[in-house]
């Protein structure tokens, strides 16, 4: 069992959850973050907690720590965030990734790359196995995220290969939760937002093209498990829940759930936005016993009552 672990992008919504995971048990926790898309109030609870430690720094500087468990989460995951910084996102995602496996090599330490379904770009096979190789363009706005995490999964299996090292690779499907910024562009973050305040709600096409959300306690869950496999698994696994879902439809439900009289609102498709994304976890299932557990009416409900509780009070009168 781990006893001292480093996140990367501790203070983000993925990873402030798997701080919050690690310290429940009883792990002390260096939580690595610049704060550039991530928050400090993730991670507050934790402050004066002997076990945790926060650091403000930047994974693509060179980093030194004595840990167990390396997991390499940092990096801007949204549309808004890496369009609006394409440069910082692939350096995060490249050199991030290298000082973590050179930290990792020299503490001979087990490190997981949190990779991203986006290495599958607008899929050709549906759905996505481990083996299908993607369907990226190199120079699209996008491809400052795609090419990056293609590129430190890359990274990852040189290590493995030349250093023997045990080195584990995620492929993270999309997630939500609480602690999502509502300004982020992550589709379910903006449908909950726009509704709450009784905003249209803004889809992008026609509403057809399909996702597959993920609850974030089932994410770390998934996360752990892998970490915590033999060091002979390497990956990739995909994590993800496997039930589709159209945005057209996710927009329906988040109207129906916060009750708003939310309209919706058509704008053009971004350039290569994928048409459909649906993990195939098999590989998770066998190797984990992992499948997601948390139904997405059930964890919209939780997500909807965390941002509603973020909401200012109101004024009185």
């Amino acid at each position: 069992m781990a006893k001292r672990v480093l996140v990367t992008g501790g203070a983000g919504f993925l990873g402030s959850h798997l701080c919050d995971h690690l310290l429940r048990r009883g792990i002390e926790t260096i939580c690595l973050d610049d704060l550039s898309t991530g928050s400090l109030d993730n991670v507050r609870h934790w402050l004066g907690d002997p076990r945790f430690t926060f650091v403000r720094g930047d994974v693509a500087e060179a980093f030194d720590a004595e840990v167990d468990r390396i997991y390499n989460l940092a990096c801007p995951a949204s549309p808004a965030q890496y369009r609006a910084a394409p440069i910082r996102t692939l350096r995060t995602s490249v050199l991030g990734a290298l000082n973590m496996l050179t930290l990792a090599r020299r503490g001979r330490t087990r490190i997981l790359q949190a990779s991203t379904s986006e290495v599958y770009g607008d899929p050709v096979q549906h759905p996505q196995s481990e083996t299908y190789w993607g369907n990226v363009n190199p120079l699209g706005e996008r491809a400052c995220y795609d090419e990056g995490k293609r590129c430190a999964e890359t990274l990852f299996a040189d290590h493995r290969r030349q250093y023997a090292m045990p080195v584990k690779i995620a492929r993270i499907f999309n997630t939500y939760g609480p602690r999502m910024r509502a300004e982020d562009g992550r589709v379910v973050s903006s449908f909950i937002a726009q509704a709450l305040a009784g905003q249209d709600i803004t889809i992008f096409g026609d509403g057809s093209q399909t996702r597959s959300f993920c609850y974030v306690d089932d994410m770390i869950d998934g996360l752990v498990r892998l970490m915590e496999t033999p060091d002979d698994v390497t990956g990739p696994v995909n994590l993800g829940n496997p039930q589709e879902c159209s945005i057209g439809d996710l927009a329906r439900m988040v109207i129906a759930l916060t009750g708003s009289r939310s309209r919706l609102v058509r704008r053009p498709l971004p350039e290569d936005d994928p048409r459909r994304r649906r993990p195939d976890i098999t590989l998770a299932r066998e190797l984990l016993a992992w499948q997601p557990t948390v139904p997405l009416e059930t964890g919209l409900r939780r997500t909807i009552a965390a941002f509603e509780a973020a909401l200012p009070a109101p004024v009185a009168p």
